[in-house]
């Protein structure tokens, strides 16, 4: 648990007075005599609270309770007085101060509410940490690439999914990856101890449909193109999803299966049952800034399984990515990576770009890619490219680039 108090204080024989109550409790006292010496300390990652007195010369506790508010509003600052003023303790309070205590504090009472606030941060740095791991480490953030808004908002419905029972239909154009999202949802549900089962519709009968379910158990069944199951299996899988089969099922499909059922193809009951949560993958073509992170994936990617050195992957090839529609989505993106990681040709096919377009697309690669060095900060990768800043954000809004997809955290 945090157990770091900040105290500062003017006066030394307070200060002292209370690092020892804040000792005898197995806390860790941080002594500070001002502003001065405290300011220092104050950082979102600071993993303790801090204690101040409100009356000091320069800059009192008020002062130190603005800059915190300012650095972390998370942080919580306990505010003392020793004048017993109420119009100071409902300032205080009203301006963020997480508590007020009159001097001298009763032992008990001091203890009592630095314990509280030290809950209370412990809770704050938990969150951040668990949200900071969810971001970074969790299958839909490894699996699922994409600095886009589109992106970041696949990657929370997947997640949110994840978490329910119910069934899940994927749906996309072609290439998109409907298996490798059911692979994550997968991954991030109560049911990722147990087996992911993929198999395509179009193959399965009643019996092995009925194979494929006692095989998944507890775990999930993933159907691929589920538009192209056969009739018989439609009413066999109706069957099991009404009884409440163990497996959970996961249909993706590249098809419009609304339009499928009024052609007579695709049951219409079936189809209500797998549509109880639905996932749509984006386009590539509807989230360009996703091509440039996710062609160097795939090329390091390619490189790794090969054995071979990474080449280089510089602007005027990534803006030749992002001329192109691709109508073949992530898996053609993919394959041309791999083209380029061997070396065997140029990863796009040739197009005629005027001059004007060439150069924009060479533009919007370099204002990414010094975004993406910058992690985001607008002011340094406007330096970087010695760019005066409004220049600088007059072509971000030019090309539609946001600095915020790009920030690391």
């Amino acid at each position: 648990m945090t157990d770091r108090v900040l105290l500062v204080d003017d006066d030394a024989a307070v200060r002292e007075a209370l690092a020892q109550t804040l000792e005898l409790a197995d806390l860790r006292p941080i002594p500070a005599g001002s502003y001065i010496e405290a300011k220092d300390h104050i950082s979102k990652t600071f993993a303790g609270v801090v204690v101040t007195d409100i009356r000091m010369p320069g800059k009192d506790g008020f002062a130190l309770l603005d800059l915190v508010q300012k650095v972390d509003p998370d942080l919580p600052v306990i505010l003392l007085t020793g004048e017993g003023d109420v119009p100071m303790a409902v300032r205080a309070i009203s301006s963020g101060g997480f508590d007020f205590l009159e001097k001298p504090c009763a032992p008990k009472a001091f203890l009592g509410v630095v314990r509280k606030a030290l809950v209370a941060r412990d809770l704050v740095m938990e969150n951040r940490r668990l949200k900071r791991e969810l971001a970074s480490g969790d299958a839909a953030a490894r699996m699922l690439r994409g600095t886009s808004p589109k992106s970041e908002a696949l990657r929370a419905k997947v997640r949110l999914v994840a978490r329910a029972g119910a069934e899940v239909l994927v749906t996309g154009p072609a290439g998109s990856g409907t298996a490798k999202v059911a692979e994550v949802i997968h991954l991030l549900s109560p049911a990722a101890p147990y087996p992911l089962v993929k198999r395509s519709a179009a193959a399965l009968s009643p019996d092995t449909l009925a194979e494929a379910c006692m095989t998944a158990g507890a775990g999930t069944l993933f159907l691929d193109e589920v538009s192209a199951l056969g009739p018989a299996a439609q009413l066999a899988l109706l069957d099991r999803l009404d009884s409440g089969g163990e497996a959970r099922v996961i249909a993706g499909t590249y098809r419009d299966l609304q339009a499928e059922v009024e052609a007579g193809r695709f049951s219409a009951d079936l189809a209500m049952r797998l549509d109880v949560m639905r996932v749509h993958i984006p386009a590539l073509n509807e989230r360009k800034e996703d091509i440039a992170p996710l062609f160097r994936h795939y090329v390091s990617l390619a490189c790794e399984q090969a054995a071979l050195p990474e080449p280089d992957i510089t602007p005027d090839v990534l803006s030749r990515l992002m001329a192109q529609d691709w109508p073949g989505n992530a898996r053609s993106l993919m394959n041309a990576a791999m083209r380029f990681a061997m070396g065997l040709n140029d990863p796009t096919p040739e197009a005629e770009l005027g001059l004007a377009e060439q150069m924009a697309q060479v533009e919007r690669a370099l204002l990414i890619a010094a975004l993406e060095r910058a992690e985001g900060r607008a002011v340094q990768a406007a330096e970087a490219l010695q760019l005066p800043r409004k220049t600088f954000y007059d072509k971000l809004a030019r090309h539609g680039i946001r600095a915020e997809n790009y920030r690391q955290g």
